[in-house]
């Protein structure tokens, strides 16, 4: 056990097909392809057995050589990565999900997912939902997830009227979505009557929260960090927490999150909407 370690870092969820995850994650996003094996290997001595990647990040090739070499068998590795959101056809997707098992050097993925319903230069600039495209790729996980090279399939950003697209047409249900999980709360309580896993990536909001002082009020009274409140609020609302970062002493004390939020606390921290922008990421979907 690597030092310092905490048990929720031990805590899983199981799917809608009975997979478990981890329910406390690494996010790789920005961590170059050159140092994110390095990275993985550190987050694994922590104590950490999910790592989530994507097409879009540049890093799987590195992802992958991490996983191969940590000392850790893979079949205690989590392993994510994400369709290209600009992958609509089927075809595309599947040579990228081959490109991508080949990529990290993994003979299968622990789980695949659509980064977005929209490609990203498309995103909140446009009414097409892609709707035909979104099944497409759908069609693609799920014959990959048949093939046995995916243990499960997922979205990403995707909407409530982009989930029910999927679930009218679905042979096999979604088994997550990944959300930038602040507020609204209505797309995670949705997604949880259907049987979905949210995840919540950037739980700290992009580095925003740290802005907020009646955040930080309350981070003070349980003796933690503003990130680490956010990451067990996540947690707490029964979501898979996938913070980034590739800096080892905040892997660690990322993990430090085995206190509980109060109800009083927790309500205030649901309805909080102090937050009106994401600096360089204020144009992702789902806030």
């Amino acid at each position: 056990m690597g030092k310092g370690e905490n048990a929720m870092i031990h805590n899983v969820l199981t799917l809608n097909n009975g997979i478990e995850i981890p329910q406390l994650g690494l996010g790789t996003w920005f961590i170059r392809d050159d140092i994110v094996a390095d990275a993985i290997k550190e987050a694994v001595n922590i104590g950490y057995r999910h790592f989530d990647t994507a097409q879009a990040y540049g890093n799987e090739r590195g992802v992958g050589e991490g996983i191969r070499n940590c000392g850790i068998p893979r079949d205690e590795i989590f392993v994510t990565s994400k369709v290209a959101a600009e992958h609509k056809t089927y075809d595309e997707v599947m040579a990228g999900i081959d490109e991508t098992i080949k990529k990290i050097g993994l003979d299968y993925l622990d789980m695949m997912i659509i980064h977005s319903p929209q490609p990203w230069e498309k995103v909140n600039q446009s009414e097409d939902r892609y709707v035909n495209g979104n099944r497409e790729a759908w069609k693609a996980l799920e014959d990959s997830y048949k093939a046995g090279k995916l243990k499960a399939i997922g979205l990403s950003n995707f909407r409530i009227g982009d989930i029910e697209n999927i679930l009218e047409v679905c042979e096999i249900k979604p088994m997550v979505n990944q959300i930038l999980l602040h507020t609204p709360l209505e797309l995670v309580e949705y997604c949880q009557g259907k049987d979905i896993i949210v995840e919540a990536y950037s739980p700290i909001a992009h580095g925003e929260i740290l802005h907020q002082r009646e955040i930080a009020v309350i981070a003070e009274k349980y003796g933690v960090s503003v990130p680490q409140l956010c990451i067990r609020y996540t947690l707490q609302l029964g979501a898979v927490s996938l913070p980034k970062t590739g800096n080892p002493e905040h892997m660690r004390t990322n993990a430090e999150v085995d206190f509980e939020i109060s109800p009083e606390d927790m309500k205030m921290l649901k309805n909080f909407k102090h937050i009106k922008a994401y600096g360089q990421s204020s144009h992702f979907t789902v806030y």
